[in-house]
């Protein structure tokens, strides 16, 4: 991942951050049915406690083309003989629901420019933010700020639905299409609770695809939106929300971020990853649900 730092002035609403919640994701475990593709590029960044390495990698025949990403590195080891610049040749595995590399072998160095996904931390803003109330439009078509979704909480995140990894946007969406369905099976569960999936690609995801891509997920639009807008306000709420992204040859470059916020504007968790936590999301949305519904009085 790109960005480590916490942004804490999330949409300008003076936000409280809690203690950051673990990641809940199970081991890797070896698919077979992997396909597998050759390619080379350079390293950017290495990340040993996270087990990625970020690779400029040049176009990866019949999957995608050239862009800069985090990938997932199985076997850590190799990774202690790697430095950014590294030119190297490396395989990449992709699976229905994940991804990762191997036989990253080092042959040659190149200098490299200032990475553009690390620019200046955004400044906090105080006081209201004017995003809070500006109308994104939905899937529906229908115009939704996050204002109407006063007195309930609120998992913000945010994908594109042209990503071409399984365990990157799409894990994100699986994660609320999980979460959703685990808190609608809980007995007795709140219902003032509402997901929100920004998309930060707004030329293509119009209405019309980001509601096909709901339905792909099953998504009950009672409790889960899709929202684009104007690139320059979808771009503004997003570096107020931690996340950076530029385009790469029609692909996107982007770190993560899924937020938990309760009806007051306090941004209660943050998870600045991808992987499985539909778990870790379930219980703080009932945390930050039970601070919207206080017990009655006796």
């Amino acid at each position: 991942m790109w960005s480590r730092g916490l942004f804490i002035g999330v949409l300008g609403l003076g936000l409280v951050v809690s203690p950051n919640a673990k990641s809940t994701a199970s081991p890797a475990t070896v698919e077979t049915n992997a396909r597998v593709f050759a390619a080379q590029g350079v390293v950017r960044e290495l990340d040993p406690a996270a087990q990625t390495v970020t690779i400029s990698h040049e176009a990866v025949s019949k999957f995608m083309g050239a862009m800069t990403m985090p990938f997932k590195v199985r076997d850590a080891a190799p990774m202690a003989n790697l430095h950014p610049g590294d030119e190297v040749t490396f395989r990449l595995h992709v699976t229905q629901t994940d991804s990762w590399v191997d036989q990253i072998t080092r042959i040659g160095t190149v200098s490299l420019s200032k990475s553009k996904l690390r620019p200046p931390e955004p400044p906090p803003v105080h006081g209201r933010n004017p995003l809070w109330y500006y109308q994104f439009t939905n899937e529906l078509g229908q115009a939704v700020s996050l204002s109407d979704f006063h007195g309930q909480a609120l998992a913000i995140t945010f994908i594109y639905t042209r990503c071409p990894l399984p365990n990157y946007c799409p894990r994100l969406s699986r994660n609320f299409q999980e979460a959703s369905q685990k808190l609608d099976s809980l007995p007795g569960a709140p219902t003032n609770w509402h997901f929100l999936s920004f998309s930060f690609d707004p030329q293509f995801d119009t209405p019309e695809v980001l509601k096909a891509y709901g339905q792909s997920y099953h998504y009950d639009p009672k409790h889960w939106s899709f929202l684009t807008g104007p690139p320059d306000k979808i771009a503004e709420l997003a570096q107020q929300s931690g996340v950076r992204y530029e385009s790469d040859n029609g692909l996107i470059n982007h770190n993560f971020r899924t937020l938990i916020v309760d009806d007051h504007g306090h941004l209660q968790t943050v998870f600045p990853m991808s992987g499985d936590f539909s778990d870790s999301i379930v219980a703080e949305i009932l945390k930050a649900t039970a601070v919207t519904n206080p017990p009655a009085e006796r």
